[in-house]
């Protein structure tokens, strides 16, 4: 992952203007490239998002979309969740081009490459953006940290390992095994 840091702090306006050929976000106005994900960390997307979209449309939720899209969090702060959830009341939220705010949910799929960042700087900015729902998906120990918003910081709702079943505060009703998530 290679970072921008020349003291200069780029824009909303400025990423809109990076080549379409790399992955960006933009955190703090630092602009951080990413490498594309793995065919493992893929399949961990899939097999989260197939049973999370399928269970949103199923009750008329709202949309679950997954990465690359653009979540606007401020004119310096530009993300791209692996997966993430817009409920049908924040759907104006939603434009042709980007997420134009927080989504009620965010999920980020832990590698060696992006761990740090998304346990750290992406935690505090989706906690200070007031993201109801973080879950990390860690792929070294096969499980998921699911996070809800409590005040400022995020309070660990459960902590899901293989033989449990994960279920979300936000999402009334949803269960997957963990073990799913992480069959190949």
């Amino acid at each position: 992952m290679a970072t921008q840091r020349s003291g200069t702090l780029l824009t909303y306006e400025d990423y809109r203007n990076m080549p379409d050929d790399e992955r960006y976000e933009l955190i703090d106005g630092e602009l951080i490239m990413a490498a594309a994900p793995s065919v493992t960390h893929q399949r961990i997307s899939r097999n989260i998002g197939t049973p999370l979209d399928i269970f949103v449309r199923a009750n008329r939720l709202g949309e679950m979309l997954y990465a690359a899209t653009d979540v606007r969090l401020s004119n310096i702060n530009v993300v791209q969740p692996d997966i993430l959830f817009v409920s049908r009341e924040r759907s104006h939220l939603i434009t042709h081009n980007v997420i134009d705010g927080a989504p009620d949910l965010v999920v980020e799929i832990l590698s060696p490459s992006t761990a740090a960042l998304d346990k750290t700087r992406k935690r505090e900015l989706y906690a200070r953006y007031r993201v109801p729902e973080y879950w990390q998906a860690d792929t070294d120990d096969f499980s998921v940290v699911v996070l809800t918003l409590a005040g400022d910081d995020y309070e660990v709702a459960g902590v899901y390992g293989m033989g449990d079943t994960l279920v979300s505060p936000l999402l009334a009703g949803f269960r997957l095994d963990v073990a799913d998530i992480f069959e190949f």
